[in-house]
């Protein structure tokens, strides 16, 4: 997931704020496409809420959605207090109602 990652990070960074090398370093366990949704570290989040998500998920590639579940970065920015609209496109992934996940 870095390598593919890295490649775009510093345009990305200086367009959407924000560190995305600190994302990938804070948050990589929790955003890849492997294993369940997990609650994010306290760290994670702080590196997150630096973030302009509306902004990143516009930059979202084909290749960046190969590594990165996007159901998992608006799990995780919401559980990390972001309020990330329903209907927004983040790369092909369109976000659901908050209470879609909630069982």
């Amino acid at each position: 997931m870095a390598g593919i990652v890295t490649l775009s990070s510093i345009g990305v960074s200086a367009q959407c704020g924000g560190s995305i090398t600190d994302l990938i370093f804070q948050c990589q366990q929790y955003l890849s496409k492997s294993g369940p949704k997990q609650a994010p570290s306290a760290g994670c989040c702080a590196v997150v809420k630096k973030l302009d998500i509306p902004c990143i998920c516009k930059l979202v590639t084909k290749e960046v959605e190969q590594a990165v579940s996007m159901e998992k970065v608006v799990y995780v920015g919401r559980t990390c207090g972001l309020t990330i609209l329903k209907g927004m496109k983040c790369g092909s992934y369109t976000v659901p109602d908050a209470r879609a996940g909630k069982a």
